[in-house]
């Protein structure tokens, strides 16, 4: 019986650290989708202004993840997750309250730092008590609950401003906020079990392997590269669309990544537990690097839409695939500083992306940024055979 529950994925603490995860995320995307224009209205922020006010959030969380990946089994899991969930809960709070820009832009960068310890905590806690032979599969479930929140929380956000308030959009978040910690109140969490000599060197070590898993550095920079791609579709596909006049079919581009994301994940994470990494990780670079020549391609709907089909089974299942490699190559004892890791870098890539490609957008147009991006994505596929395809290669065949 003890065998069987190792063995299963979908247990109680799965389903709720599932439903954690999607209430924090879909708070984010409500957040993100509407920030920039909540400060011009509110606030009469300028432009760049307004653009900060969205992206501080995502500094605080890269802050949070660098130091929660340290101090994860220091401080104890269960500990750091209700202390990064509570936080995360007064940040939603504290936009009642916000009568400036100012007090606006703290507000943001704190509930970032909640946001970034919540969501390495909630991702370390889930990869630990997950089957290791079922991991890619286990991973590949879990991380749909951002996927439904990528998809619903943009929806949900320009559905409450344009029928209610601003207001009432942060009443919502905060309702979320409640579910998240509430949910993660029943979870079974398994602390690791570190001496307090053990504990004491971690607090007063300040070397770069203190806040970076080194095993997880060769896929966090792949991801690096693929979250500059992504963010060059997140950020640019509405103005690209407008100015190929395909503005219906763009409103439509992310409920099509979702509806494949949720028919493709699941069934690579069963491949890749089967058959390896590789068997699943060359095909989605393809069609990563397929779906961003087709959205530069795109001279009617059809190829946009299919684009997002695309770029679900490209981007999406990299995702998850990659996250599920990172607990694969990273020591049990190192699991928490690796999955920061691997986040810092996809987050950064997400972050520094729209500013580089901008550039590239202004002096070029969206065209060529979306061709450039294309090439870069496919030169990632002998980049990844170097730096871990060749050796999993390696050890499938040995395998057998």
């Amino acid at each position: 019986m003890q065998r069987m529950e190792q063995d299963r994925i979908w247990t109680k603490d799965f389903v709720l650290l599932l439903a954690s995860n999607f209430f924090v995320a879909l708070n984010f995307y409500l957040l993100m989708t509407t920030m920039a224009v909540y400060a011009i209205q509110q606030f009469r922020a300028s432009e760049s202004n307004a653009g900060l006010a969205a992206s501080i959030f995502i500094i605080g969380a890269l802050l949070a993840r660098v130091l929660a990946g340290k101090f994860i089994d220091v401080v104890g899991r269960k500990k750091l997750l209700f202390g990064g969930l509570i936080l995360f809960l007064l940040g939603s709070v504290f936009y009642l309250f916000a009568l400036n820009l100012g007090f606006l832009m703290a507000v943001r960068f704190i509930h970032g730092i909640g946001f970034g310890i919540s969501t390495t905590v909630l991702t370390t806690v889930n990869m630990s008590a997950l089957p290791p032979h079922k991991r890619g599969e286990g991973i590949g479930y879990f991380s749909l609950s951002t996927a439904a929140a990528t998809a619903i929380g943009p929806f949900l956000a320009l559905y409450l401003i344009h029928h209610f308030t601003f207001h009432t959009m942060f009443v919502f978040c905060i309702i979320f906020s409640v579910t998240a910690l509430a949910a993660a109140a029943f979870v079974t969490i398994t602390e690791l079990d570190l001496s307090v000599e053990q504990k004491e060197k971690i607090k007063r070590s300040f070397r770069f392997k203190d806040f970076f898993e080194k095993k997880a550095l060769p896929i966090s920079v792949l991801m690096f590269i693929s979250g500059i791609g992504y963010s060059g579709v997140v950020s640019f596909i509405n103005p690209y669309a407008m100015e190929m006049n395909l503005t219906n079919a763009a409103s439509f581009f992310f409920i099509v990544y979702s509806v494949f994301l949720f028919l493709g994940r699941p069934v690579a994470g069963k491949i890749f537990d089967v058959k390896g990494e590789n068997i699943v990780v060359y095909p989605s670079y393809l069609f990563f690097s397929l779906s961003l020549l087709l959205i530069a391609l795109a001279k009617n709907g059809v190829l946009l839409l299919l684009a997002g089909a695309f770029m679900a089974l490209g981007y999406g299942t990299l995702m998850s695939s990659m996250q599920s490699i990172i607990g694969k190559v990273s020591p049990p004892h190192r699991l928490g500083l690796a999955i920061s890791t691997f986040f810092i870098f996809m987050d950064a890539g997400m972050g520094t992306g729209p500013y580089i490609l901008g550039f590239i957008a202004e002096k070029y147009g969206f065209h060529a940024m979306y061709v450039v991006l294309a090439a870069a994505i496919f030169l990632l596929i002998p980049a990844y055979y170097l730096v871990h395809g060749r050796k999993a290669g390696a050890e499938k065949s040995g395998s057998h």
